[in-house]
Parts: C-alpha cells; sequence; structure tokens
C-alpha cells in the first residue's frame, strides 16, 4: 500500500501542508509513523478523505451533470471579439477553458474571483506517477 507524506497529501488534496496537518491533527484523516519516523497517510485513507472533502457542505450542492469540478481562482481572461479564454487555478491544477465572449461577459468574470470550472469529457485519462 503506497503512503503519502503529509506535504504530498497536501499537494494531491490542493490544500497548504499546514491545513492537511491541522486535518490529520484533529483526525479527520488517519496518520502513522513511516520507518523514518515521518508522518505518513496510507493511500486509501487518503482517496476516502478527497471524496470526503470534496463533497463539501449541503449548501455547495450543484445541480449539474457534470461531476468534475475545480472550484478555484480566475486567474487570466483573454477576449477577442467573438471568443474568450479564461484561466483558472484550481490547487495545482491549471484549466482553460474557451468559450464565448458573450458569456464572459453574462458571467461577470474578472480576474482574482473564484469561480468553478466543471469538466465533462467522454475521454479522462489517467497517468500513474
Amino acid at each position: 500500500m503506497q503512503s503519502y507524506t503529509i506535504g504530498q497529501a497536501a499537494r494531491l488534496l490542493g490544500v497548504s501542508p499546514d491545513t492537511a496537518r491541522r486535518w490529520a491533527d484533529a483526525g479527520r484523516v488517519a496518520t502513522h509513523r513511516d520507518e523514518s519516523g515521518r508522518r505518513v497517510i496510507d493511500g486509501k485513507s487518503l482517496a476516502a478523505f478527497s471524496v470526503e472533502i470534496a463533497q463539501g457542505d449541503d449548501e455547495d450542492v450543484s445541480y449539474t451533470t457534470a461531476r468534475n469540478a475545480f472550484p478555484g481562482i480566475v486567474t487570466a481572461i483573454r477576449l477577442g471579439d467573438i471568443a474568450a479564454q479564461v484561466t483558472v487555478q484550481a490547487g495545482p491544477h491549471r484549466l482553460v477553458s474557451l468559450l464565448t465572449r458573450e458569456a464572459v461577459e453574462e458571467l461577470g468574470l474578472e480576474v482574482g474571483m473564484q469561480a468553478t470550472a466543471r469538466v465533462k469529457s467522454t475521454s479522462v485519462h489517467i497517468d500513474r506517477t
């Protein structure tokens, strides 16, 4: 079973190491010491915890068929006459969306505001790292 250090878990969860450490200290995710004495989280526990925190509160319920949601912050907007390119940084993930200029204006998107990028695809590739 693969285990992850607090820092590795934080990167995978898209939070700071301090936040991951606080969650572990509060018992939200179980840790144990490896042979080097480092506090680690086993892969199955981390996977279950990541699903738990991704579900969020009932107030954050989304009514959409696109299940792959990446909450983040708008970092760039490039407007053309008709089309636009919007970049969202969601934890370690940079997502770029091409949409109409009209959609950007209707949503009132601006650099620095919170936004959720949703991905719906018929083809998803998974690489093992």
